[in-house]
């Protein structure tokens, strides 16, 4: 079976935007979320988002115009400029950007997402109500179609492979990420563009996460706070936005055209809870086997796995489900597994948490740093037997890593990342 490795990063994250910005906040256990701007949320239960922001707030800030011309904004939508953002820098860390027919032919794109273009949806349903079917773009239906991430990416830069776009709720990048393993070892692609993008904070989006009182409610005075996965005192996730995409390449093509490689995709599974919409159930059944089919698929025991990048977004009953899966697994383990959530640092970016979570693992691998939990003041009792990293990294060199994301609907997804 053919190798997949990574060559290449790319990153839009409320921590700022470049992967280097990024892993540098990430290591220190910096914050990324604040007050809502996009909207005013003063009606909501919750009001703080993990936002990007732009290069005026941030030198590390997301410049859209660096990537996409007036024009070209104004027809699509956020997640789709973050998409292209991301994109352009694994390209060039990559050094991949092909000119011939048949590296174009070879190279897919797969960029999943959550929802889509929601804020596009929004504002264009507002429009025909106020002001009629005539006032409608014809480029509203492109701005918002959840492909359509991918399809700017493959036609700003001539990829002609395999192209999709996983719609899985929170599971969808990971899953983005395994789809392109899976094409590049059926030998139908050599390099395939592969993560997610979201944009979804948005007041309707809000007003429907709130009534479910999946949000976070407590600390909408003190947001650096908010996000507490694995602690007891969590009450609920925070929203984020972003983007992450990975250059995946078959591991022959890769040393023969000279590039870096920064880690090996080694595992992959995934699985359905065929439980309930929005619930994992308890005991955390489903998400268990696909870490389990992961585990399989890259040859490796559960003994073998030094680290967990969790999914865990800071809510009750979603938490509680992963501890369950995660004991079970790792019943023989103990401090010299690691765990820890990114989601506490930028919150959750829904379809776009796999990918950009997938990045700090692989550079947990490069770096032999560990990434932190912000707020863990009293990790759940479950979960004392890990070694659960609050506050910032920590150094210890592992070689596999497993990387978790679950969804709405009962999908799950668990990948492997393992040191070359």
């Amino acid at each position: 079976m053919r190798r997949v490795v990574v060559t290449g990063l790319g990153i839009v994250s409320p921590l700022g935007t470049g992967v280097d910005a990024f892993w540098n906040r990430v290591k220190d256990g910096s914050n990324g979320i604040r007050q809502i701007t996009h909207f005013d949320a003063g009606e909501l239960a919750c009001q703080i988002a993990g936002e990007v922001p732009s290069k005026a707030e941030d030198e590390h800030g997301f410049d859209v115009d660096a990537v996409m011309d007036p024009r070209e904004q104004r027809r699509s939508d956020r997640f789709i400029h973050f998409a292209m953002g991301a994109v352009q820098e694994a390209l060039a860390h990559a050094g991949w950007e092909p000119k011939s027919d048949r590296d174009k032919e070879r190279t897919g794109t797969i960029i999943a997402t959550g929802v889509g273009g929601f804020p596009a949806m929004t504002a264009g349903t507002r429009l025909v109500d106020e002001k009629g079917p005539r006032r409608a773009s014809p480029f509203l239906v492109p701005s918002f179609l959840a492909n359509l991430a991918a399809g700017q990416v493959s036609i700003r830069h001539g990829l002609k492979g395999p192209i999709g776009a996983p719609v899985t709720a929170c599971a969808a990048s990971l899953q983005a990420l395994g789809d392109a393993a899976r094409i590049i070892r059926s030998g139908e692609a050599d390099v395939m563009v592969a993560g997610g993008s979201e944009a979804c904070i948005d007041k309707v989006s809000y007003a429907g996460f709130c009534a479910a009182k999946a949000m976070s409610s407590k600390r909408n005075g003190d947001p650096a706070h908010a996000s507490r996965p694995f602690d007891q005192d969590r009450d609920g996730f925070i929203m984020g936005e972003g983007a992450g995409i990975l250059i995946l390449e078959d591991h022959d093509h890769a040393t023969a055209r000279g590039a870096t490689i920064l880690a090996e995709l080694a595992g992959y599974g995934t699985s359905a809870d065929a439980f309930h919409v929005t619930a994992s159930s308890p005991d955390g059944e489903g998400g268990l086997r696909a870490m389990r089919q992961a585990l399989s698929t890259a040859n490796l025991s559960p003994g073998e796995i030094g680290y967990v990048n969790a999914h865990s977004t800071s809510t009750p009953v979603g938490d509680a489900a992963e501890i369950a899966a995660l004991t079970t697994l790792f019943e023989n383990r103990g401090k010299d597994l690691a765990v820890s959530s990114s989601k506490s640092m930028f919150g959750h970016l829904l379809g776009a948490a796999g990918a950009v979570e997938a990045i700090a693992c692989v550079k947990a691998l490069m770096s032999g740093l560990l990434p932190p939990s912000r707020n863990l003041e009293a990790a759940d009792e479950a979960m004392s037997r890990f070694e659960m990293i609050p506050g910032k990294a920590i150094a210890r060199d592992v070689n596999h890593i497993l990387t978790n994301g679950f969804g709405f609907g009962g999908v799950n997804a668990s990948a492997v990342f393992s040191k070359v």
